[in-house]
């Protein structure tokens, strides 16, 4: 800007001009309102020695030659002009003085050009000067907005229009800035090539609402219906502000979900979406959809939109929260307790919205609650009892998922009052029902013979488990004598218990009834029957001869499988099924029993070839005949 008071730089030239030698100075270019006047400043020289008495000047329209018969603007040695400038055109300058200003009044678009000054001193002595001018005939104000208006930051407007008609002024007035600021009239100014500006300046503070906003100028030629406008609108720069969003979204597992984000700002921003720092999509606009499509779980959770430019950004979240039906329970806990401590069993899943969990066992609920991804199950002291499968179950209004899992309670045998002994005709049979965790061992034990059989001899013991429950079954056959004691024994390394398992049935009713006296003759009667059994098989020539090498009171076989170790050589040779089967009794230590025998052999008649009580007896009593 310059000031009213600064030296123009245009007299300044001219003044160093004088030098003698063919030179103009004039504006290159000057604008003027259409219809009012336009003054266009001009000052030549010439050399010194030429001295002419007159110096007449012709200005042309837009060709300096002559020869090219350009339209005469002013022509002062014969006042013809081309009749486009006629009654517009005068001289203000003193050729004689060397000023060559032209006045051009009623100006109209068609005059706009460039305009050529040739000087001419008589004779020979002419010149067109280079230089000229070019006139631009204009309707509108000029409005002068800075190049970068940033909000939040005072800038200044300023509206100029050209005032080089020295018989019109013209008026400045702002349209349009209320709310904006009040103008400040700065004056006229003069410019840098000797024309002249009429100048209206506007200072305020923009706001985003601002921008766009339409800013006026008029200038108006007082006692003139001349009137002018121009208009800028503002292009004020401020930074991003998300003015559209999803609240909270809710959708259920599988569905599809489109998050919307809005910004706005200038210029458009860079809107990106982004999820755990994660850039899920981004594009420079004023708003970015993100589609997802059938949403997982795993797609629950917070989602941030960022609006950013050159002047600032600006970011918000959204929650999607995806609903979906309890995953399968997972436990973890105690599944193996020793009887009397304390259990605890945690189960959690994971669910939108959080489920109802529920432990039972046999449809017997243990503990519950509501809207919790976790539920304890406190067992203060464990008893067998406790032993089984449990079963814990979430549910919510999408769905139901159970998980089964198994507590173990490890405690010392117990024998069930259910174990007993039963005996039938030859045969007796002895149940031991335990119940134990772990697996326990079971053990008959006879103390009357000093014999103990165990689950191991499967040839008298058959063993079947079934939950914690171990049912052991001994059988004992060709017991025609009163039934043995059997105590039956069971451990595991928590403990041992034993029993002595109580008869039932008929045998033993009936030894009971006819005591030891009946118990006499009854024997002495089988005797009887046995010598004459024997004696009628001598006479058939049996080949088996009884002897025995044994005392006089051998002991009693209580299995079928058992023989006499003092019997005769032929009947070892016919009866050993091998080298370890000795008889009760009759050699001080109990004989261990390595015998096999499988379940599918329980309840069967004694072999033919098997040593019996009746057979023992037979012999013992036909030895005591002789």
């Amino acid at each position: 800007m310059i000031f009213l008071t600064a030296l123009p730089l245009f007299w300044i030239m001219i003044s160093a001009s004088r030098g003698g030698h063919w030179g103009a100075w004039m504006p290159s270019s000057i604008s003027a309102f259409d219809g009012t006047c336009v003054s266009i400043p001009c000052r030549f020289d010439f050399p010194d020695e030429l001295r002419p008495a007159v110096v007449h000047g012709v200005w042309y329209f837009n060709s300096p030659y002559p020869k090219n018969y350009p339209p005469v603007v002013f022509k002062s040695r014969t006042q013809v002009v081309h009749e486009s400038f006629q009654g517009r055109s005068r001289l203000l300058g003193d050729l004689g003085l060397r000023n060559c200003t032209l006045l051009l009044s009623t100006l109209s678009p068609e005059l706009g050009g460039k305009y050529y000054f040739r000087g001419d001193l008589g004779g020979y002595n002419q010149y067109t000067f280079s230089e000229h001018s070019v006139l631009d005939i204009i309707n509108t104000p000029n409005i002068v907005v800075p190049p970068e208006v940033v909000a939040g930051t005072e800038v200044e407007v300023s509206c100029m229009v050209p005032d080089n008609c020295p018989d019109l002024r013209p008026e400045l007035s702002w349209l349009g800035h209320e709310g904006l600021g009040e103008p400040t009239v700065l004056g006229r100014l003069r410019e840098d090539e000797g024309t002249w500006v009429q100048v209206s300046l506007l200072h305020f503070m923009p706001t985003r609402e601002a921008n766009g906003h339409r800013l006026g100028c008029q200038a108006a030629f007082p006692n003139t219906t001349l009137q002018f406008e121009g208009y800028a609108s503002l292009d004020i720069k401020y930074p991003p502000v998300i003015v559209e969003m999803n609240s909270s979204v809710e959708a259920t597992e599988g569905s599809h979900v489109s998050l919307l984000c809005g910004a706005d700002s200038n210029p458009p921003p860079l809107l990106t979406w982004m999820r755990d720092g994660e850039v899920l999509q981004e594009a420079v606009a004023e708003s970015l959809y993100l589609e997802l499509e059938e949403v997982t779980p795993a797609e629950d959770g917070v989602y941030a939109c960022l609006a950013e430019n050159a002047y600032g950004q600006d970011n918000r979240t959204v929650e999607l929260s995806v609903m979906y039906a309890p995953w399968k329970p997972t436990v973890n806990g105690t599944v193996v307790a020793v009887e009397g401590e304390t259990v605890s069993i945690l189960c959690s899943t994971q669910s939108n919205p959080d489920p109802i969990l529920t432990i039972f066992k046999e449809k017997q609920i243990l503990a519950t609650v509501i809207y919790e991804s976790q539920l304890q199950l406190e067992l203060p002291a464990v008893t067998p009892e406790d032993d089984g499968e449990y079963w814990c179950v979430a549910e919510n209004q999408y769905g139901q998922k159970a998980t089964a899992f198994n507590l173990s309670v490890e405690f010392a045998p117990m024998i069930l009052l259910e174990s007993h002994c039963a005996a039938a005709r030859d045969t007796v049979q002895c149940l031991c029902v335990v119940k134990s965790n772990p697996e326990p061992s079971v053990a008959f034990e006879l103390p009357s013979r000093n014999v103990t059989v165990n689950e191991t001899e499967r040839e008298f013991v058959y063993s079947e488990r079934s939950g914690l429950l171990l049912t052991s079954i001994l059988t004992l056959r060709g017991q025609a004598q009163a039934p043995p004691r059997v105590i039956c024994t069971t451990r595991n390394l928590y403990g041992t218990k034993s029993l002595e398992l109580p008869f039932q049935g008929a045998h033993r009713l009936m030894w009971a009834k006819i005591g030891p006296v009946g118990a006499v003759v009854a024997f002495a009667i089988l005797i009887a029957i046995v010598c004459y059994i024997t004696q009628t098989r001598r006479k058939k020539n049996v080949t088996e001869s009884p002897s025995f090498s044994a005392g006089d009171n051998p002991h009693v076989l209580y299995s079928s499988d058992f023989r006499i170790s003092g019997a005769p050589d032929k009947y070892e040779s016919e009866r050993r099924l091998g080298s370890e089967r000795r008889l009760l009794g009759l050699r001080g230590e109990p004989p261990e029993l390595d015998l096999s025998y499988s379940h599918s052999d329980l309840g069967k008649r004694p072999t033919k070839d098997s040593y019996t009580l009746t057979e023992e007896l037979a012999e013992y009593a036909e030895i005591r005949v002789k």
